[in-house]
């Protein structure tokens, strides 16, 4: 393993260990990993296993034909592709991104990946000098990449609480907050039975809007019942219907994405229920799909595209070692639209 940096986390791995691993020159090192003739083949494989050893990969950077430094910014999301594409909110967030990245002349590399396989994948990035820092999205109660990833040094910022990043930076949207203003609207409107179709229950994300939640829900003497889902409109459809086939239906639903309040419009006309009539529906993000639905969406709405930007803006500090504390960005508010109205039961 490399040895520890002046700031006490363990420094990247070089060429110059392996070599010393391998009891070889760099030079020799450089003709193994390309496959280049000058080594035998006891040699090569002596200095490939010192590389897998030590977790070293070459420096795509080094090795470009320019000489330039690598300008690259690394996002992975634990996401199914297919449902990726249809989820407006990384869409938006990602534009944001690039608007950033453009004015420095860099690109973004993203990968969709399993969420056992993301550590790997931002160490293989950060070690093989393919980035210069990467975006953590989706962050878990005591998310295993904090530690990991804090251990190499590698240079990132985190779209989450404080309380989920450990020591790296953070960028996040008031979600205890905007759950409370949207219980207490709905409450306002006459509601007493309120359902909440979250995500799923080990992000951190779905863990705080489900505790502010409970919280409102108690606080103003309501009846409240959450299910999860996946973020996708089948399993969005799905929590959707088993909240409604309670003994005690909810009058109004809350999503945690547009997508599945989209998808619980179809659910009610399933239910011969009339939207804002007999159930008020209120969506969260608020993409385009709100208001191009009909009964356009009441939702919960944030600056997504302006959320990336900044996030992208923070990291840009982080790799370039100027201090950027960690703080949130506009509070998502409450845009009332056709889909939400007073009980009529």
């Amino acid at each position: 393993m490399a040895g520890l940096g002046a700031d006490g986390r363990q420094r990247k791995t070089t060429i110059k260990d392996v070599a010393a691993r391998a009891r070889v020159s760099t030079s020799a090192v450089t003709l193994a990993l390309h496959d280049r003739p000058g080594v035998s083949a006891t040699t090569r494989e002596r200095i490939l296993t010192a590389a897998k050893d030590l977790g070293w990969r070459p420096n795509l950077a080094a090795a470009t034909l320019s000489g330039r430094s690598l300008h690259t910014v690394g996002l992975a999301i634990a996401r199914p592709a297919r449902l990726l594409g249809l989820e407006p909110f990384y869409m938006e967030f990602i534009s944001g991104v690039e608007s950033v990245l453009s004015r420095h002349s860099c690109s973004l590399l993203l990968r969709l990946t399993d969420a056992e396989e993301e550590i790997e994948v931002h160490k293989q990035w950060w070690q093989g000098g393919r980035v210069n820092g990467s975006i953590l999205v989706d962050l878990k109660v005591d998310d295993p990449r904090i530690p990991a990833l804090t251990e190499i040094g590698l240079p990132a910022v985190v779209v989450g609480m404080p309380s989920l990043a450990g020591p790296f930076t953070a960028v996040w949207t008031d979600d205890e907050a905007a759950i409370d203003e949207a219980v207490r609207y709905l409450a306002a409107l006459g509601h007493r039975r309120i359902g909440r179709v979250g995500g799923p229950p080990d992000l951190g994300h779905s863990v705080i809007r489900a505790t502010a939640f409970d919280r409102a829900i108690k606080d103003l003497g309501l009846e409240g019942r959450t299910a999860q889902a996946d973020f996708s409109p089948d399993s969005g459809s799905q929590a959707c219907r088993n909240l409604l086939l309670s003994a005690d239906r909810p009058t109004a639903i809350m999503f945690d994405n547009d997508i599945m309040a989209v998808a619980a419009l179809g659910v009610a006309d399933e239910f011969g229920l009339s939207v804002p009539d007999d159930l008020s529906l209120l969506a969260w993000d608020d993409s385009q799909l709100c208001q191009l639905t009909r009964p356009a969406l009441s939702a919960m709405s944030h600056d997504v595209h302006a959320f990336g930007a900044e996030v992208t803006t923070a990291l840009f500090d982080v790799m370039n070692r100027v201090e950027h504390p960690s703080h949130p960005v506009q509070r998502p508010r409450l845009v009332p639209r056709a889909s939400t109205a007073r009980p009529r039961i």
